[in-house]
């Protein structure tokens, strides 16, 4: 009996970890999120085997199969499609079909970790201490960047200092990453270690805002900047343990913000683009004319998604194929001259999640995941502040309720969908979400 303990107190240890290296694995690239995510659905299926897949499954995932199914679906009808085309030259034979067979492995990693945190197998500590140490030492990098020109790995600055890479190089998403994964830091304590003086807490919730917060605006990721206090806000709103802080934290905004804002004259720059681009995408709005020759690039870009999905509406492009279709929509404009102020714009999606999947899965795609969002939003968020289930005295999965609507919120730009950063990071929040939900019922209904 000793030894069937130690060798499940073994595999316990073994999968938390493998879970908690998904925040660092972040930083290291793609390769080693796939390479992190792969060793954990393989090492699930060989310790668990059948156990995995003979849950009880709900409406939720049977939604959620669908969908998986709806997308191997357009891949194959539009690989037939583009194959008589003969616009296979594009992507070569059958590659939509084989990535989205390829994109099954997020399914897996939904399954797995529902079936891991149900059965208690994932400790949580682990996950949270890996995502503060992961953001701190990203925000700490920016902060190096910023004072050396250089990051601790040798990465220069790079788009005239405005933005600022850390760990990441050339690829500016460190303030995404940091929006992402910090709030974990902001729990670790009163969850994990019981600790309950409020005025170091206050102390200490109010320095971490201040590194975070500074580090996001340094790195020039505006959109993360705004998703960051968004969800402060949203949790000062429905926690009412948190709502003490909110004062603090918009006093320590309104300071920082306006110390950073006067005295950096590279981010004072950055958030006064920001501003133009707004009121400039207001006014075209107001115009009712997205193709007007002055028109800013992020509404040409609409332009372009909705000629794209009307070629496709109904079954979409496939996964990945925007950037081709784009280039086969009828109303294009072929004006390729330097001297052209409108110039051919064919992104490779359309910064936003939405839009993306109505492209690339058409409308039926995106009323299956549409249904599959909101029901995650009511068994989660709904269930936990306003049914007062067994949920509520769950504080474990408070963090990731509200990065699940935060990540999901419409009206943002976001990076593609489809590509394994965001795909894997929401999957994993959303597989989090269920397996705790899961548990949480199968408590209630055992007392």
């Amino acid at each position: 009996m000793n030894l069937i303990s130690r060798i499940n107190l073994n595999y316990s240890i073994y999968f938390s970890l493998l879970f908690a290296l998904i925040p660092i694995s972040f930083i290291a690239g793609n390769m080693i999120i796939n390479i992190n995510i792969l060793l954990l659905i393989l090492s699930s299926i060989f310790v668990y085997q059948k156990k995995i897949f003979q849950i009880k499954y709900y409406l939720l995932d049977k939604i959620l199969l669908t969908f998986f199914l709806f997308v191997i679906f357009t891949g194959l009808y539009n690989d037939i499609k583009i194959y008589l085309d003969d616009f296979s030259k594009w992507i070569g034979y059958f590659r939509t079909i084989i990535k989205s067979i390829l994109f099954l492995k997020y399914l897996l990693l939904y399954f797995v970790l529902r079936y891991l945190i149900e059965n208690n197998i994932i400790k949580f500590k682990y996950f949270f201490l890996f995502s503060t140490f992961g953001t701190i030492f990203v925000s700490l990098d920016i902060f190096y960047q910023l004072i050396t020109g250089k990051d601790i790995f040798g990465y220069e600055s790079i788009a005239l200092g405005r933005k600022l890479g850390g760990p990441f190089g050339d690829e500016l998403i460190a303030g995404g990453y940091i929006q992402r994964f910090c709030l974990f830091s902001f729990f670790l304590l009163p969850i994990f270690y019981n600790y309950k003086s409020k005025k170091i807490l206050v102390i200490l919730f109010s320095l971490l805002f201040i590194v975070f917060f500074s580090a996001i605006t340094f790195s020039g990721n505006r959109m993360p900047l705004i998703l960051f206090l968004f969800t402060i806000f949203l949790i000062s709103l429905f926690q009412k343990q948190a709502r003490n802080l909110l004062i603090p934290c918009l006093i320590v905004f309104s300071i920082l913000f306006s110390a950073i804002y006067t005295f950096n004259s590279k981010v004072n720059y950055n958030f006064i683009v920001f501003y133009g681009q707004i009121k400039e995408m207001a006014l075209t709005i107001k115009q009712k004319d997205l193709k007007l020759e002055t028109a800013p690039q992020y509404l040409k870009e609409f332009s372009t998604f909705y000629d794209t999905w009307l070629m496709n509406k109904y079954a979409g492009g496939g996964i990945k194929n925007f950037r081709y279709y784009c280039h086969k929509r009828p109303n294009i404009k072929k004006d390729f001259s330097l001297s052209s102020k409108f110039k051919m714009v064919c992104n490779m999606h359309p910064h936003n999640y939405y839009l993306e999947i109505l492209t690339e899965t058409g409308i039926i795609g995106f009323l299956i995941i549409i249904s599959f969002f909101l029901i995650v939003f009511y068994k989660t968020l709904v269930k936990k502040y306003f049914l007062r289930s067994n949920l509520y005295y769950n504080h474990i999965i408070t963090p990731f309720i509200f990065l699940f609507i935060v990540e999901i919120f419409p009206i943002k730009s976001t990076g593609s969908f489809f590509t394994t950063g965001n795909t894997t990071y929401l999957f994993l929040i959303i597989g989090t979400l269920i397996g705790l939900t899961q548990r949480d019922i199968s408590i209630e209904k055992k007392s």
